[in-house]
């Protein structure tokens, strides 16, 4: 019985007994002096029984069952483990069938202390010391384990700025090592647009490399065009390598800096992860989610992984972020995909061996003109090799641009024997125009700026 019904028990059985006054017990229980009457009527035909609810140990028509309850917990524990309270919510909606709120969801997992992964720091701490309480007064050694697997570890928030005015006027970009798909560590790059929080660009490795920013700029140029600034980790491959004089590969500061200056993109770096804390919290809300919907999809692969990005992220982006076309853009005009694939190339310093040929990755090339005719250099000669983006070779030499054509270990036809076989015609290469900022004494020049500003910024 109810504090409320009992109370009308004991005035009504007062009432009775006493023969007291009706309009005082009506004023009493806050009712008229009709219900008195029936309150009087209910007792002397049920006794206590009539003022008992009607509804008690009833289940309300909504309620969950116990069943489902049990599918609810056990689905998150085995099967969407990782994932928000909300994304929880859609999943359970799309995929199980299940239409229940957020409210109830987070009830039912908090009765089982299973934390959201963005629970706030206050929830955390709560919970952890609930825990550590109960743990304190087991009774048993499994019941002390079990508990102590629950307890949660606290983190911090990162702190909030003001959004950019514009739509491109700022791509936070970055990587991050985790778990996403297969139980292996892989990388995720990104660039988030720092107006809308939209995520302008993404792809895996790895780890954090140069191909991965390469394909993250090679989106947001083909997708939205070029934008004003990068803003990125001083920690990460965007530091300048100033050890080491030879140009290699793996300098992708000068790499990446230097596609960045042909386009007239600007270039910030920082220390503080609080300052770009917009692509800091987005892999927070993707570590939510997205390695989930890669199990579920059955990925294993880093190729599986990116094919799945391509129709993830516009999904993503129209649930979390702004409506970029209400937003003015910046972006400049989108290149044409022939000066994106030139542009986003890796320069790499290779010098003439005495067979007129070039060493690079383990194979030996000749430069050939535009007609497919070799042309020969003296031993010594230096020179950049191009490698494009779609993986084109050139050599850049004495502020001309050459083919590079892989030598093969063995001839494909022999003088001696292959007597009816004609004579194999040199076939045309593709030769880019002598405008592309590829000429040596150019890169050169930028290469020796960058190590000033370097110097500078040390003081060594």
């Amino acid at each position: 019985m109810t504090v409320d019904g009992e109370e009308k028990y004991e005035v009504i059985k007062g009432l009775v007994e006493q023969n007291g006054n009706k309009n005082r017990a009506a004023k009493k229980l806050c009712c008229t002096r009709r219900s008195i009457d029936r309150y009087i009527k209910g007792y002397k035909t049920y006794g206590k029984e009539f003022f008992v609810h009607g509804n008690k140990g009833r289940k309300p028509v909504h309620a969950l069952s116990d069943e489902v309850k049990e599918s609810i917990i056990d689905l998150y524990r085995t099967k969407y483990y990782d994932s928000t309270y909300q994304h929880f919510t859609e999943l359970l909606e799309e995929f199980e069938g299940i239409k229940v709120s957020e409210s109830v969801v987070r009830k039912l997992l908090m009765t089982q202390y299973l934390l959201s992964p963005q629970a706030t720091k206050n929830t955390k701490k709560n919970v952890r010391k609930l825990l550590e309480e109960m743990k304190k007064a087991a009774v048993t050694s499994r019941e002390e384990k079990r508990l102590q697997a629950l307890i949660v570890d606290i983190e911090d928030a990162h702190a909030r700025r003001p959004r950019c005015a514009y739509f491109g006027e700022m791509q936070q970009m970055d990587a991050c090592i985790y778990p996403w798909f297969g139980g292996v560590q892989t990388t995720l790059h990104i660039a988030v647009d720092d107006a809308t929080g939209m995520i302008t660009g993404a792809w895996f490795d790895k780890a954090e490399t140069l191909n991965g920013y390469y394909n993250v700029f090679w989106q947001i140029l083909m997708d939205y065009g070029i934008p004003l600034m990068f803003y990125t980790d001083r920690r990460t491959i965007f530091e300048f390598k100033r050890k080491g004089g030879g140009l290699d590969e793996n300098d992708t500061y000068t790499q990446f800096a230097y596609a960045c200056k042909t386009l007239g993109v600007e270039i910030k770096t920082t220390s503080i992860s609080q300052a770009k804390g917009r692509v800091e919290r987005m892999f927070w809300t993707l570590q939510s989610r997205l390695p989930v919907l890669l199990r579920l999809a059955g990925i294993t692969t880093i190729e599986q992984a990116n094919e799945y990005l391509k129709q993830y992220l516009p999904q993503f982006n129209k649930r979390f972020a702004l409506d970029h076309s209400r937003i003015q853009s910046v972006f400049e005009n989108k290149p044409t995909q022939e000066k994106v694939n030139l542009t986003l190339a890796i320069l790499t310093s290779r010098t003439v061996d005495s067979g007129h040929s070039i060493r690079f990755f383990n194979k030996y090339y000749r430069t050939v003109n535009q007609s497919g005719l070799p042309v020969y250099f003296h031993k010594g000669t230096e020179g950049l090799v191009i490698r494009t983006f779609d993986n084109n070779l050139y050599f850049s030499v004495e502020d001309r641009v050459y083919a590079l054509e892989e030598i093969p270990e063995h001839e494909r036809t022999s003088r001696n024997f292959d007597f009816k076989e004609s004579k194999v015609k040199p076939i045309a290469k593709y030769i880019p125009p002598m405008n592309h900022p590829w000429r040596k004494s150019l890169f050169d020049q930028f290469r020796q700026k960058q190590s000033h500003r370097a110097v500078l910024k040390t003081g060594t």
